[in-house]
Order: structure tokens, then C-alpha cells, then sequence
């Protein structure tokens, strides 16, 4: 959606940029009944459900996430994070 909004930009095909990362190691996680209902029962005051999502993918999976979401940094929540901006 960023992408589509202009937001960020990618010099490569977006499937390509997905199989880049893969290829690179990344480890994609599904989204399930448990991640589904922490996000849902989440104390993190962001309303965007997507971002939600991703807070307790990590949180249930045990994976750092990657962000620049200024709100998701600054949030206090358990799970370990890594700000992408720097």
C-alpha cells in the first residue's frame, strides 16, 4: 500500500524485492488464530490493524521486528524491535 500511495518507492518489481529477501534468509510468518487474537487483545493504542498485526506476529513468534513506525518503537510492549531509520 505504501508503495501504491507513493510513500516508498522500490527500483525492482515488488515480487522480486520479496524473493530477494527470501533468498537472503528472510523467514515469513502466518498469521494465526493466536497472533489473530493478541493482536485483537493488544494494550498498544495504534489503530492501524495491519500494524497490529505485525506487533504480535513478533510477539508471538519471539521475532525482532524491523520498523521505523515511530509508534511501535516508542511503545513500551514485550517483544524486542530494531529501528529501521538509522
Amino acid at each position: 500500500m505504501l508503495i501504491q500511495k507513493g510513500r516508498y518507492v522500490l527500483s525492482e518489481e515488488l515480487a522480486d524485492w520479496r524473493m530477494d529477501l527470501l533468498n537472503r534468509g528472510l523467514i515469513e510468518i502466518e498469521v494465526d488464530g493466536e497472533i489473530g487474537l493478541t493482536a485483537g487483545l493488544l494494550p498498544y493504542q495504534h489503530g492501524d490493524p495491519a500494524d497490529r498485526l505485525i506487533v504480535a506476529t513478533a510477539i508471538c513468534s519471539g521475532a525482532m521486528l524491523l520498523t521505523a513506525d515511530r509508534s511501535i518503537l516508542e511503545w513500551d510492549g514485550p517483544f524486542d524491535r530494531q529501528d529501521a531509520r538509522v
